[in-house]
C-alpha cells in the first residue's frame, strides 16, 4: 500500500518548511514575515491576486527581506508545487507569478488566487504557531 498525501497536505508541508526556514533568518525579519503573511489574504480578497503581489513586489527591499521572501515562497508553491509554471509565457527573471498573473486569462486568475488563499491558511496558521512576538 502506498502512502499518498493530499493536497492539503502538501500545501501544509511547503508552507510548514517555508515558515521554519524564515525562523531562521532572525526575529526581524520574522516578525515582519508574520505581519505580512497575515495581511496578504486580506489584500488579496479586497484588492485582488495580482494587485496584491504587485504591492510585494513593489515593497520588497532586497532577497532578505520579508516581503520578498513572501513573494517568493507563494510564486514557488505555484510555479513548482502546483505546476502553473507551465502556463507561463516568455522568460520573465524578475518575478515569474505576476507575469503568469497578467498574461492569463480569468479562469487562470480564479484558480490562482484560490491556490493562494488555500496555501496562505497554512502559512498563517505556522507563523502564529512558530513566530513568536518580541
Amino acid at each position: 500500500m502506498s502512502k499518498r498525501t493530499t493536497l492539503d497536505q502538501r500545501r501544509a508541508m511547503h508552507a510548514w518548511d517555508a515558515v521554519k526556514r524564515i525562523c531562521e533568518k532572525g526575529n526581524t525579519v520574522s516578525a515582519d514575515y508574520k505581519r505580512e503573511a497575515k495581511r496578504l489574504p486580506v489584500r488579496i480578497q479586497t484588492a485582488g491576486l495580482g494587485q496584491s503581489l504587485g504591492f510585494l513586489y513593489a515593497k520588497s527591499g532586497g532577497d532578505k527581506d520579508a516581503k520578498s521572501l513572501l513573494l517568493k515562497d507563494l510564486e514557488k508553491w505555484l510555479l513548482e508545487e502546483r505546476g502553473f509554471a507551465n502556463q507561463l509565457h516568455g522568460t520573465a527573471k524578475d518575478c515569474p507569478i505576476l507575469r503568469l498573473i497578467i498574461g492569463g486569462d480569468a479562469e487562470l486568475l480564479r484558480r490562482t488566487t484560490g491556490e493562494s488563499l488555500a496555501y496562505l491558511q497554512w502559512l498563517v496558521r505556522f507563523t502564529e504557531a512558530e513566530i513568536k512576538p518580541d
